[in-house]
């Protein structure tokens, strides 16, 4: 029996029922119309069945056609990750076309390995490891090695060789050169210390450092040669009669530095800005005893609107070591000279551009400006500026750089140089990340 059978019953015995318990009869022509009514009702509930079976396979198919445009997981998410450490790098390689170097031009420019690189990263049991060694033809040199951990909302802790909280961040610059900053010490420097750090929250955000010394251990580090570094740091005093590019004969070392760095961020409509002033100081030590103190601050504004970019930094350092005018520092297995007291401004600018070329899907933009003057030696002033575009291709990332700068190391010059010539580097950098 069909729910159509079982329907007409009920209403049957509903309308039929009553008036035969009153009457105990009925006319024929009263039975008619209650069928015809009971079969108009079965045709309206077939009617509404089908529009119902109608509906639902309208909302399967459409629910199927979503699901295949874009897959959606049904699995549960964890809680949290599982723990472990990833393991990444890159294979960099670089062609540079130089107006310094006669043979350079001569063999229309050099195409030369730059670095194999090996990354880790991952976490085990809430304390987070994360880890950088480079390998050059030249030499070998660890970026960052530290241990984090999180403990609490808002605050971790990081502590091995990690990076000084200074200046804009994470870059004060876009291409592959760095600003005129980084080679002071005073950008992407990293040193053996443990670092504080308050995530953005009420849109403030603090980093609190202290660094015991460099990362080769400082003055007294076990290492054959303390310019085999990737950050730039003090490794000397520079006296009468040394080359600018010679291995000091008196080492000196930088140890118990204090470093902070605080930011403000707004945002207004579709400019986003973030403010901040950074200080660091600490003690200069010969390997006897405290030889000299040292100091920086900068001023840092880092904005961004749709696909642009600004930044913007003033800076100001002081090495005050018995009337010292010059220091000798060291990093790429390089010695070179600064002043000992110098201030420098950088302005950077650029622009994304999503592309659908090929493998290219990004490109950036940029021109980055710094300068270096109000030297204490009385040299000439550092100026480097650099055009250029990044370009993302997979896992490739290549900077194509044009670099117009004088007294600046790596483009012909040296950060204590006196010249007033301006040389050029057409710089191409391919990196294979992974």
């Amino acid at each position: 029996m069909n729910k159509h059978r079982l329907l007409s019953i009920f209403l049957a015995s509903a309308f039929v029922g009553p008036a035969y318990a009153q009457t105990m009869s009925v006319s024929a022509a009263e039975l008619d119309s209650l069928k015809a009514q009971i079969s108009a009702l079965q045709a309206k509930l077939a009617e509404i069945e089908e529009q119902a079976e109608a509906n639902t396979t309208s909302v399967a198919v459409n629910a199927k056609t979503l699901a295949e445009q874009k897959p959606v997981s049904v699995a549960p998410e964890k809680a949290k990750s599982e723990d472990g450490i990833t393991v990444g790098g890159a294979i960099r390689t670089n062609f540079n076309y130089t107006s310094y170097s006669e043979g350079n031009k001569d063999r229309g420019g050099d195409f030369d390995f730059d670095i194999f690189r090996l990354n880790l990263r991952g976490e085990i049991g809430d304390v987070s490891l994360n880890g950088e060694i480079r390998f050059f033809d030249y030499m070998t040199a660890i970026k960052y090695a530290y241990v984090g951990y999180q403990f609490s909302e808002n605050w971790e802790v990081n502590a091995g060789i990690t990076k000084v909280p200074f200046g804009n961040s994470p870059y004060n610059s876009q291409n592959y050169f760095f600003s005129t900053n980084y080679y002071l010490g005073l950008e992407d420097d990293f040193d053996l210390g443990v670092v504080f750090k308050r995530s953005v929250a009420n849109n403030w955000q603090l980093d609190l450092g202290f660094f015991k010394n460099d990362e080769l251990g400082g003055v007294d580090g076990y290492v054959d040669n303390r310019s085999d570094r990737y950050s730039y740091d003090i490794v000397g005093a520079r006296t009468a009669g040394e080359g600018i590019y010679d291995e000091p004969g008196q080492a000196l070392a930088e140890y118990n530095t204090f470093s902070g760095r605080f930011a403000y961020h707004f945002k207004q409509g579709e400019l986003t800005t973030e403010v901040g002033v950074s200080a660091l100081s600490g003690g200069i030590h010969d390997g006897e005893s405290r030889a000299g103190d040292y100091q920086a601050l900068a001023l840092h504004a880092n904005s961004q609107y749709q696909r642009w970019h600004l930044q913007l930094q003033h800076s100001e350092y002081r090495y005050d070591i018995d009337q010292l005018e010059q220091i000798a520092i060291g990093a790429y297995s390089f010695y070179d000279t600064i002043a000992a007291e110098a201030t420098s401004t950088t302005l950077n600018v650029a622009y994304d551009l999503a592309v659908n070329f090929g493998a290219v899907t990004g490109l950036q933009f940029y021109n980055n400006y710094g300068v270096v003057y109000d030297k204490s030696d009385d040299t000439a002033n550092t100026v480097m500026n650099v055009t250029g575009v990044s370009v993302a291709a997979g896992g490739l990332f290549t900077y194509f750089d044009w670099v117009h700068a004088k007294n600046q190391p790596f483009v012909g010059g040296s950060g204590a140089g006196d010249s007033g010539d301006y040389e050029q580097r057409f710089n191409i950098n391919i990196g294979y990340y992974f």
